[in-house]
């Protein structure tokens, strides 16, 4: 029989339709701006007195609180406007101390059944949901005197494994120095070094005990060297922004030494920067021998007591490029410590200095590159100067027990919070250089709504103008359309919820595109029955005509727009990508409603039925 679906048919348009709808539901529950409270160190939290004294505060300044949340290590302070964030996380900051961390954030306010099903509403970009805009800048020649400072350090044991001696070694600018005993000692050790090292240029200075080697990197290998410290930082910053959790961010390279991050939904800038911008790194030395030049020898201070100072051997064994896993836990007594995996090349390093070491300590150098900004007056107008400085200081000092291989752990640690925060910049990598600010920038929660508003303004009124011309062209079948149309809608809303896409204000361009595309597959079905029915066929058979007729083109319209949305979303970054996104999805849900939800619509009002005329 013409126009009928059998029934699975229809149970599993039924099925799609309500599973769409309960996972676009999420999205009518947006998130609370609220007010986090946790501790400094993560070993301490609020009593309930505490919290009662936060309450009459914030109640005193005519801020409005929905609810308090208590959890293990934080509570939540859900506010009922998000103009009131600011002044609360002051006000409570300046009630707590430095004892515990005020951090604005979003609360997810979905139902908790819907919570149970594993729907969420859809992640919002940076230009809806407001968040960070770093500007950062790659410190290239603090890249360059890292890089001398290894080599140095590697060619000092090439020398001490060949028996040749030498004095000291000195590095200025892109070139390495070294002093020895007599030329003799110097040609031997050129030759050698020439063979290990090709990327300087190398000059003898001197005679007899003034013999010198020096050696100066090329403008090819600094080069190289340049573009390798900005690869590595990218990859570094986008594995600690994963980290992080943040949904779509955007992590790219702008000019030569610039970097630029985006983070959408940050609301705890301080927390952000701190992750972001950290350059800690970790060097794996010996302790001093009693007998060893002072030459070959660096003190340091503890990290947790400035007071007490040790000092080191001025080889590395491995730094925290070698570390291929980190991870955080507590030792037999209850201490923070961080579970630390090496790569191949770190674990035979590291072996090699240990079973020959046994006894002997070993220390965790605790390396931070930081900058200080002070304000000064020029020409009447306030500059701010950004000083860069490095901070050292010893974490570990531990006995060598045994001979150590690619698995080890690093106690001494203060806390749990500060024991997680080093196992995350250790997982994610080092940076090649540090990197500094240069700019920063918040896009508030308020400008973000402002953008919302203005995007589901012009979907309402596309959508409005398309159900009144379909209304008017092709009435009762226009109702079919308009209905196709809001299924349509929710369909799209669900599809990206549940893949975790995140909605832009181009994201929201392409549901509009969609609406109208989804509009074009009914015009064409049913302008095709209408020439069906011009032609003489019964009505029943037109219906069937039209679908069938109008499959091809409608298949092969959209395919090819599908295509182009491919290709934007694998040639895209940021906003075109979310574009793609969102066209893409709506392609695909369009034709889901456009070939099977309104024929089911249609089937089942004229499907078997003696109709004589069609309201079309």
């Amino acid at each position: 029989m013409l126009n009928r679906y059998p029934l699975w048919k229809y149970l599993l348009i039924l099925v799609v339709l309500l599973a769409g709808l309960v996972y676009s539901l999420p999205n009518l529950f947006p998130e609370d701006p609220a007010i986090q409270i946790s501790s400094e160190r993560g070993d301490s939290t609020i009593d309930a007195r505490q919290l009662e004294r936060l309450r009459a505060s914030l109640s005193e300044a005519s801020i409005d609180i929905q609810a308090v949340e208590a959890e293990t290590s934080s509570v939540l302070i859900r506010l009922a406007d998000a103009d009131d964030q600011m002044k609360a996380r002051d006000r409570i900051s300046d009630m707590l101390g430095d004892e515990y961390v005020v951090a604005l954030n979003l609360a997810e306010s979905t139902p908790a059944w819907l919570q149970s099903l594993s729907a969420s509403p859809m992640t919002l970009g940076l230009d809806l949901r407001g968040g960070v805009h770093f500007l950062l800048e790659v410190d290239m020649d603090a890249a360059l005197q890292q890089r001398l400072e290894v080599n140095a350090s590697a060619m000092r044991e090439l020398l001490r494994g060949e028996r040749i001696r030498y004095r000291d070694t000195q590095i200025e600018e892109r070139t390495i120095s070294m002093a020895f005993a007599n030329a003799e000692d110097r040609d031997e050790a050129r030759g050698l070094i020439a063979r290990e090292f090709p990327d300087f240029d190398y000059r003898s200075e001197g005679d007899d005990r003034g013999a010198r080697l020096a050696m100066t990197m090329t403008d090819q290998a600094v080069n190289e060297l340049q573009d390798y410290a900005i690869n590595q930082n990218l990859t570094t910053l986008r594995n600690r922004v994963n980290e992080l959790g943040v949904a779509e961010p955007l992590v790219q390279r702008q000019g030569p030494d610039r970097i630029v991050v985006e983070l959408p939904g940050v609301q705890d800038t301080a927390e952000a920067k701190r992750i972001v911008g950290a350059t800690a790194n970790l060097e794996f030395r010996l302790e001093a021998r009693p007998d060893t030049p002072d030459n070959e020898t660096e003190s340091f201070p503890f990290r947790n007591n400035q007071s007490r100072r040790a000092d080191l051997m001025r080889d590395v064994i491995i730094t925290g490029d070698s570390v291929s896993n980190a991870n955080h836990s507590f030792d037999e007594n209850g201490r923070p410590q961080v579970n630390i995996d090496l790569d191949g090349t770190g674990g035979t390093l590291m072996n090699r200095a240990t079973r020959t070491n046994i006894g002997r300590n070993m220390a965790v150098l605790f390396i931070e590159h930081k900058t200080r900004e002070t304000t000064v007056t020029v020409d009447g107008e306030k500059v701010v100067e950004r000083e860069p400085y490095t901070e050292r200081g010893i974490i570990s000092l531990a006995t060598i027990q045994s001979a150590l291989g690619n698995s080890f752990r690093i106690t001494g640690l203060d806390s749990p919070t500060e024991a997680a925060e080093l196992a995350l910049l250790l997982r994610s990598g080092s940076l090649a250089a540090p990197i500094y600010f240069v700019q920063e920038r918040t896009i508030g929660p308020s400008l973000g709504a402002e953008n919302i508003e203005r995007g589901i303004m012009s979907v309402q009124v596309g959508l409005l103008l398309v159900v009144l011309f379909m209304l008017v062209r092709y009435k009762i079948f226009g109702v079919f359309a308009n209905i196709a149309l809001a299924l349509n809608l929710t369909l799209l809303v669900a599809a990206m919820s549940l893949l975790g896409a995140t909605l832009t204000l181009p994201g929201i361009a392409g549901i509009v595109l969609t609406l109208g595309m989804a509009v074009d597959a009914n015009v064409l079905i049913f302008e095709r029955i209408r020439e069906e029915l011009r032609t003489g066929l019964s009505v029943q058979q037109a219906i069937t005509a039209g679908y069938e007729r109008a499959f091809t083109s409608i298949i092969d319209a959209n395919i090819t727009t599908l295509l182009v949305a491919v290709i934007l979303f694998s040639i895209g970054t940021g906003p075109v990508k979310g574009f793609a996104v969102t066209l893409s999805l709506g392609i695909i849900t369009s034709l889901f409603t456009a070939l099977m939800v309104t024929r089911a619509m249609v089937n089942l009002t004229y499907g078997g039925k003696p109709v004589k005329k069609l309201w079309i």
